[in-house]
């Protein structure tokens, strides 16, 4: 009488199972989709700190590669760079020490639409005479579109 053992006899009769050696990769796209969701819903929410409300336009956007900076005029007449409020005789050197003296950096002026046409034209000639030559007026889209 002989007896034949399946597993060849190893420990306490059982079997030794090998190693998985593929990788479960659908957690990690899980957690990179979620991720992802969370940064494009956050991104836009981090780029405007000043809350103006921009007059409506019709022109098209602007397409650039570099991270252009923000100069905005508020309701009561306060200039702001990014979202620090400036002094307007400080705006021009404010503005050169940020960009490096790169006098080819976007800057984009954003003026509130209950604020005097002239105050803008005022803040844009600052600039330009400080020697920057990408200056643009930012707007919102007509609401039709």
């Amino acid at each position: 009488m002989g007896v034949h053992l399946q597993g060849g006899g190893t420990r306490a009769g059982r079997m030794r199972r090998r190693p998985m050696s593929e990788i479960n990769v659908t957690p990690l796209v899980d957690v990179m989709l979620v991720l992802l969701i969370v940064f494009m819903v956050a991104a836009p929410l981090l780029t405007v700190g000043v809350q103006v409300d921009l007059p409506k336009t019709q022109a098209a956007a602007i397409q650039g590669q570099d991270e252009p900076l923000s100069v905005t005029i508020d309701s009561k007449g306060v200039v702001y760079i990014q979202e620090s409020p400036v002094e307007l005789d400080q705006l021009v050197p404010r503005l050169q020490a940020i960009s490096g003296n790169a006098p080819d950096r976007r800057i984009f002026v954003r003026g509130d639409q209950a604020i005097n046409y002239g105050k803008v034209l005022e803040v844009m000639g600052m600039i330009n005479t400080g020697g920057f030559t990408k200056v643009a007026l930012v707007g919102n889209p007509p609401s039709g579109k």
